[in-house]
C-alpha cells in the first residue's frame, strides 16, 4: 500500500492486553521492528520505510465501550497526557443524532488530535448503508479534524470516489478500510492495477519480511472476494502452511530475493546495493556488498531496479546458488548502449546481441573487503 499511497495508515486493531505482554525485538535480519509475544509469535513487524506512516490501533472493547462515555473520557484523557504523541480515536454513530454529537464532544475536550468517524450503528454490518449525514453533521460541529469511514461497500470503488465521499461527509479526511484490502492499488490516480498482478506483488512482500501464513492468506481472501470459488482460490482458502498458499499462488521471486533469503539462512547481514548513474547515457550500475565482499556486472541497465538485480545475479552466480528470474525483460537485449562508452565498436565482438536470459553470463567482477569502489567517479 505505500507504493500507491503516502499515507498514514492506520494498522488493524490489536488487543492492549496482547501487546502489554510483547518484547520490543530489533530484527536485524529483517531489518525490522518485532513485537514479540511470550510463545514467540510475532504479534506486530514494522520497518523503517513504515516509520512516519503507520498509526498504531490499539484497543480491546470495540465498539462496546460505546455505552460507556466516562470510561471512553477516562481513557482518552490519561493517554493525552501521558504521551507526547498525537492520540485519536476512532467511533462508530449511536442510535440517536443527539446522542452522538453530545459524545464526540466529550471526546473532543479529551484533548484528542483528531476523530474517526464510521457511519454505522454499533449492530450495523458494511451491507447496512452508511450515514453519510451523521458523520457531516459531527464535522460542522466539532473543531478538530473528523475522518470519515465506512463509505467501502457503497460509495468507494476507484481514487476518485475517495474524494466524492469526503465532500458527502464534510470530512476533513477519509479512511478506506475494505476496499484497501481487495485492492490497495485503489488509492492510484490512474486506476487500479489488475488484481493478479497486486497479489503477487502482495506475496514478494509477504515472502521479504516472513509473514505469518495465516495473516498471509487472510489478506489474499480478502482480495479474492468471490472468486474464492475459483480453482485457485479453493487450494488458497484450504493452505495451512506457507508453502501451500505458494502452489496457489506462485510468487515470483526475483534475484535479489533469492539472495536476501540466502543471507538470512546463513544469518549474514542484509544485502547493501549501492547504485550510480552514468551521466553519458543515463544508465544505471549497481555493486551489491555480501559479507563484506562486492560483486558488481561490467554491464550498465536502464534503470536502478534492474540494475540491482544484475548485481544480485552475479553475487548468486559466483555463490554457485540458484538465481530466481527477472519479471521484466532483460535489460542485455540493448548491449551496445551498456558497454563502457569508450569501447571500440569496431571490434565484431562488441556488436553481437545479448540474448534474452544472458545477464551476467557476461563478465562480472567481485571485490574483496576494503577494496576502493569501483563506482567511485561515476
Amino acid at each position: 500500500m505505500l507504493e500507491s499511497n503516502p499515507g498514514p495508515y492506520v494498522y488493524k486493531e490489536l488487543i492492549d492486553l496482547k501487546m502489554l505482554q510483547c518484547k520490543r525485538v530489533v530484527n536485524e535480519v529483517l531489518n525490522t521492528v518485532d513485537f514479540v509475544a511470550p510463545d514467540d509469535r510475532v504479534v506486530f513487524r514494522t520497518c523503517e520505510r513504515e516509520q512516519s506512516k503507520v498509526v498504531f490501533q490499539m484497543g480491546g472493547m470495540g465498539a462496546a465501550l460505546l455505552s460507556d462515555p466516562d470510561k471512553i473520557e477516562k481513557i482518552l484523557s490519561t493517554l493525552v497526557k501521558g504521551t507526547c504523541r498525537p492520540v485519536t480515536c476512532k467511533i462508530r454513530i449511536l442510535p440517536s443524532l443527539e446522542d452522538t454529537l453530545s459524545l464526540v464532544k466529550r471526546i473532543e475536550r479529551t484533548g484528542i488530535a483528531a476523530i474517526a468517524v464510521h457511519g454505522r450503528k454499533r449492530e450495523e454490518r458494511p451491507q447496512h448503508p452508511v450515514r453519510c449525514e451523521v458523520i457531516k453533521a459531527i464535522a460542522g460541529t466539532l473543531s478538530i479534524p473528523v475522518i470519515a469511514n465506512g463509505g467501502s461497500h457503497d460509495h468507494i470503488q476507484k481514487h476518485l470516489d475517495i474524494e466524492d465521499f469526503r465532500r458527502a461527509t464534510a470530512a476533513s479526511s477519509v479512511m478506506v478500510a475494505r476496499s484497501a484490502m481487495w485492492n490497495p492499488s485503489i488509492f492510484l490516480k490512474d486506476g487500479p492495477r489488475p488484481l493478479e498482478e497486486v497479489m503477487q506483488k502482495y506475496i514478494r512482500y509477504a515472502v521479504q519480511y516472513d509473514n505469518h501464513y495465516t495473516n498471509t492468506k487472510y489478506c489474499l481472501c480478502q482480495m479474492l472476494r468471490e472468486q474464492l470459488e475459483s480453482p485457485q482460490g479453493r487450494l488458497l482458502h484450504a493452505a495451512q502452511s506457507s508453502q501451500e498458499i505458494w502452489r496457489a499462488y506462485p510468487p515470483q521471486i526475483t534475484p535479489k530475493m533469492c539472495l536476501l533469503e540466502w543471507c538470512r539462512r546463513e544469518k549474514l547481514a542484509q544485502p547493501l546495493y549501492e547504485t550510480v548513474q552514468r551521466p553519458l547515457d543515463r544508465l544505471f550500475c549497481s555493486v551489491v556488498t555480501v559479507a563484506d565482499k562486492k560483486y558488481q556486472s561490467t554491464l550498465w541497465d536502464k534503470s536502478k531496479k534492474l540494475a540491482e538485480q544484475t548485481a544480485a545475479i552475479v553475487c548468486l552466480r559466483s555463490l554457485g546458488l540458484p538465481e530466481g528470474r527477472l519479471g521484466e525483460e532483460s535489460p542485455s537485449l540493448n548491449k551496445r548502449k551498456r558497454e563502457d562508452p569508450d569501447q571500440d565498436l569496431s571490434d565484431p565482438r562488441a556488436q553481437e546481441p545479448a540474448l534474452p536470459g544472458d545477464l551476467c553470463k557476461k563478465s562480472f567482477v567481485a571485490f574483496g573487503n576494503g577494496e576502493d569502489n569501483p563506482l567511485e567517479g561515476w
